[in-house]
């Protein structure tokens, strides 16, 4: 058992505080990492406000990255001093794990979003002799110290920053992700990205690297969209001055779009995406809005060959895709840093606040 510092989420709503717990010692596959930096995603701020049943009082944080300062019996390929990026868990033994798509792991839900603790019911974080909420994302990276399962990590090389490529872990692949491993984008086609944050952007930048002729950013704030331009988008939209249907068909002539990545969340959103559609066009869906939402949908506009396909962390192997997107974050090709604004582990308050009121895109939490 050791003690490090964690921001704790006592109750759905109350604020990140931080407070001294105690970390479980690390069983056979988990590894003790200590943080250098943290990203902050809304999946963070929808638990911490109570919308999804995760068990609190509880420790976050999934998009961590640091140095490893122990491992475990069976841990490989990974030891003491190494440099990882920490991004989701899963149980490596079902079909879609051997299939090579551990984000679509049939214990995903409990291992990395819901269940607050191992496989076996064990806590891996404590205070005060009582379990706390813990093994988020088999991580909780809201920490100096975290107790990470061996399946959430990918080693790194030790030249990159880690507060550069932290994002890595989550909100980053997500929007990569839904580009290159879902719409595929042939040469000429035409992408909108509905939402320019973390996500979008990424999206964004990934489309720059495509056949993909025209990419329509779509959001309500100009100084995202004047970043989304700089960032590989050819066009753009306000999405307070019009209605955005409207202005899609007019910037494609009509066509619509061949792909749609909707991170909004928005199910009124995601329905404009899917109208905007181009016949066998293709609309992902990556924003998550509360359990139990529903869309309604044209039919008959379905039937000119439209799919929409549901995302999770960008369908990505992580021990082949993060390697990859770090050295495209290296060699300035994906440029993260213009997303990114920092804050000192202790002013996570002030990175919650700012990325509610949209002044930032993605706070990293950076840890003396």
């Amino acid at each position: 058992m050791s003690t490090t510092r964690a921001a704790v989420v006592e109750s759905g709503g109350a604020p990140f505080t931080l407070s001294t717990v105690e970390l479980d010692e690390p069983r056979p596959n988990e590894a003790l990492v200590r943080m250098v930096a943290a990203g902050l995603c809304h999946t963070d701020l929808g638990v911490a406000g109570g919308g999804l049943p995760f068990p609190l009082p509880g420790v976050l944080g999934h998009e961590g990255a640091g140095v490893v300062e122990a491992v475990g019996s069976d841990v490989t390929g990974i030891e003491p001093g190494d440099h990882v990026l920490m991004s989701f868990t899963s149980c490596g033994g079902c079909k879609n794990c051997r299939d090579g798509h551990p984000a679509y792991c049939a214990t995903w839900l409990p291992l990395n979003l819901l269940g607050g603790r191992r496989p076996d019911g064990t806590s891996t974080i404590s205070r005060d002799g009582e379990p706390l909420g813990g093994h988020f994302f088999g991580q909780s990276s809201f920490a100096e110290r975290a107790l990470v399962d061996q399946r959430s990590l990918v080693k790194v090389d030790r030249d990159v920053p880690l507060e550069t490529i932290a994002p890595l872990g989550c909100g980053v692949q997500t929007g990569v992700g839904a580009v290159w491993n879902v719409l595929a984008p042939r040469t000429g086609d035409t992408l909108v990205i509905l939402g320019a944050g973390a996500v979008g952007l990424s999206a964004v930048m990934a489309a720059a690297m495509t056949p993909a002729t025209t990419v329509i950013a779509v959001d309500l704030v100009a100084e995202r969209l004047e970043l989304a331009l700089e960032l590989g988008a050819t066009h753009t939209v306000n999405a307070g001055d019009g209605d955005i249907l409207e202005a899609i068909q007019l910037i494609t002539d009509g066509a619509g779009a061949d792909g749609v990545v909707e991170t909004t969340g928005s199910v009124a959103v995601l329905r404009k995406g899917v109208d905007a559609l181009a016949a066998r066009g293709t609309a992902v869906i990556v924003g998550a809005p509360p359990f139990g939402s529903e869309v309604a949908l044209d039919v008959n506009g379905m039937l000119g060959g439209k799919r929409v396909v549901g995302l999770t962390l960008g369908d990505h192997e992580t021990q082949t895709a993060i390697p990859a997107l770090v050295k495209l974050v290296r060699e300035g090709r994906l440029p993260l840093d213009r997303l990114i604004s920092k804050y000192a582990f202790e002013d996570i308050g002030q990175a919650v606040q700012d990325m509610g009121a949209g002044k930032a895109i993605k706070p990293v939490m950076t840890f003396a």
